[in-house]
């Protein structure tokens, strides 16, 4: 069963710790600057915030190399940095704007539920990121009233 990043804004305290967590797992170092989740103050909340893993990713269709697969263990869209050129196309296709060019390097880099052990859900103190089975988070009900809208209005212009 697949899982993904469950993440509840009204838990997040802004520690910070997903950052530092992400950042250190993946570049190997404490800088909130190089982590693939960004925790934003919106309107006096904080809401982390990273790749959503879209079903349908941009990303991955736009990129010209095929720089970005499934990893079909987790679900992740992952970018191989030995086929990303640096193009920054991924970039401009994702609509949420979660994939990143990494200066240093030269590649772009996102999430990719690091190998199925994330470092931020890890790391967050207060749950306000979990990682969870897919089906808890209700996105099986969500496609299925999505699907069942769209016969709808397919029935209503027939």
């Amino acid at each position: 069963m697949l899982k993904s990043l469950h993440i509840d804004p009204g838990k997040c305290t802004l520690c910070m710790q997903c950052e530092m967590a992400c950042s250190y797992e993946n570049e190997g170092l404490f800088n909130p600057a190089k982590s693939r989740i960004k925790v934003f103050d919106f309107h006096d909340r904080f809401v982390p915030y990273t790749c959503t893993q879209c079903a349908e990713a941009w990303c991955m269709s736009a990129c010209p190399v095929d720089a970005i697969s499934v990893d079909h263990a987790t679900g992740a869209k992952v970018v191989s940095d030995d086929l990303c050129v640096g193009c920054k196309v991924c970039t401009i296709a994702c609509p949420f704007g979660t994939v990143n060019y990494n200066h240093d390097t030269g590649k772009v880099i996102k999430c990719d539920l690091c190998g199925g052990q994330p470092a931020c859900a890890e790391a967050c103190p207060t749950g306000a990121i979990a990682y969870v089975d897919s089906d808890w988070t209700g996105y099986d009900k969500m496609r299925r009233w999505a699907g069942k809208t769209d016969s709808g209005a397919a029935q209503a212009h027939a």
